[in-house]
């Protein structure tokens, strides 16, 4: 425990841009256990594809992704009571080598039935270890570093799968390099086959950059909350009901899952139907799209890297709010233009906005959760966002050909406005109400906020003789070092 507290205090360059070294470690072990995540998503939907070679396809990989999905909406409270109870570390070496065990495991695989039950099992690993880490990261990254923190997780997150693709790919041509006959077909050295091995080592990696982390440690009667340390079941339910009410409760929890989830709800629509938007308005290709999506990605990487170099001048809770309204703002204003010209800069605004937002979102929840809820806090956000993402890419194309089937019938798909002819074709009209949507989270977020008596928000701005103080972080620098613990230790 000493060894990474005392390594908090910035006194390198490592220190410096990521808070602490046992961060940059855990940080290096997120970037390998993301690529592994995308790369094994990829060849699990090859795989499911290879399996069903009848016209099924599809079915089957919805059937695969929705096992990757559901099982968070039964299970994610109860993670989260484990990963407040169980030591984190420890449940992260579990996670990642019963993951590696699972790829391992799936070149073997040849039926759908037995590809969902591994995806099945992969979802749980992946349902503990997200919000374990998560829970983490605040005892070991100091408070006025926490906003830099979440920007590089989103980065470690969703910049890997452009790497992980790429890494597909030259396994794909591996794969066929080697002959089917004799040890390659007995080790099942496949395309799919050599991307789940390199997933599996991949995840026994990431085991072992965090076993030589040494994170501060709660004690058994802490993390099972009595005196004596014992298992109380009537307590785990008490825990369930304690972390829901926190959740309802506390005005920075309800704001941020507020704003998460509806937000998420109407950025989501974007995704399925800018395609279209771009092809029956703007009469653009294939490549104009591209182009859309470019400066969305540039927009994103901006605000996130604005958001790490600002965080200590702005007042994050009364920020939040604020970037969801300009986010959904500038959507309504791209979703009105038919000009190429316009709708790009416009979409980098939307990105500019976008990505502050989960990483102020998960800086609050960082600096405003107590060490005892942060699991439960985490897991219950993760599956709302992640059931939000899938509710808005499901809903978003029903929606889009039910407008579309009224403007027809009420407007012929034109209104006149003082003279201008507007076209409202059915996919305009649901990326407006994706716009409204993202601006009432933001709306519905401030409200959260002003309703806990509104001492969160006022100046956008943070106090200029507020001092960016390593020991806000509740963490002791001085603590004498400890060795860091053993994983053969029994698990509580």
């Amino acid at each position: 425990m000493g060894e990474a507290m005392s390594s908090a205090r910035p006194s390198g360059r490592i220190e410096s841009w990521f808070g602490s070294r046992e961060f940059f470690r855990l940080w290096i072990a997120q970037v390998i256990s993301a690529t592994g995540d995308w790369l094994g998503l990829i060849a699990t939907i090859a795989l499911a594809t290879r399996l069903t070679s009848d016209g099924t396809e599809g079915t089957a990989i919805a059937l695969v992704l929705a096992t990757r999905i559901a099982p968070g909406f039964f299970l994610a409270t109860a993670a989260g009571v484990i990963v407040d109870r169980f030591d984190r570390k420890r449940l992260l070496l579990v996670c990642d080598v019963g993951r590696a065990a699972v790829f391992f495991t799936l070149p073997f695989v040849d039926s759908l039935f037995g590809l969902v039950v591994a995806s099945f099992l992969l979802e749980i690993f992946t349902m503990l270890w997200s919000p374990a880490k998560e829970a983490i990261v605040p005892n070991i990254v100091p408070k006025h570093k926490l906003t830099t923190a979440n920007s590089l997780n989103v980065a470690a997150a969703y910049g890997m799968f452009p790497v992980a693709a790429g890494l597909a790919a030259l396994l794909a041509k591996m794969a066929e390099s080697l002959p089917a006959e004799g040890w390659v077909n007995t080790w099942r050295l496949n395309e799919e086959g050599l991307a789940f091995y390199v997933d599996g080592i991949s995840f026994l990696i990431t085991a072992l950059i965090i076993y030589t982390i040494s994170f501060p440690r709660r004690t058994r009667a802490e993390r099972l909350g009595n005196e004596k340390g014992n298992w109380d079941l009537g307590g785990a339910w008490r825990e369930l009901r304690e972390g829901w009410r926190f959740i309802a409760v506390n005005p920075i929890v309800r704001a941020v899952n507020i704003g998460l989830g509806v937000g998420v709800v109407g950025g989501g629509m974007l995704v399925p139907l800018g395609a279209l938007y771009v092809d029956e308005l703007i009469v653009g290709d294939d490549a104009d799209f591209k182009l859309v999506l470019f400066a969305l990605g540039v927009g994103m990487a901006i605000g996130v890297v604005t958001a790490s170099l600002v965080q200590n001048k702005i007042n994050r809770a009364a920020m939040f709010p604020v970037v969801l309204v300009l986010a959904g703002g500038a959507l309504l204003v791209a979703s009105s233009s038919p000009f190429l010209s316009v709708v790009v800069p416009v979409i980098g605004v939307v990105g500019f906005a976008a990505g502050p937002i989960y990483v102020l979102g998960f800086t609050l929840l960082h600096e405003n959760v107590e060490d005892d809820l942060r699991g439960r806090v985490f897991s219950a956000l993760l599956v709302l966002v992640r059931f939000c993402a899938l509710f808005a890419l499901a809903v978003a194309p029903l929606v889009s050909e039910g407008l579309d089937t009224l403007s027809k019938r009420w407007w012929d798909r034109d209104i006149d406005l003082f003279g201008l002819t507007v076209m409202v074709p059915g996919v305009r009209l649901t990326l407006w109400l994706a716009s409204i949507t993202i601006i009432g989270a933001g709306l519905l977020a401030s409200w959260s906020l002003r309703a806990g008596s509104g001492a969160y928000l006022g100046s956008y701005f943070a106090p200029k003789d507020e001092p960016a103080d390593p020991d806000d972080a509740g963490i002791d620098l001085d603590a004498p070092d400890t060795p860091p613990e053993s994983v053969s230790e029994d698990i509580l």
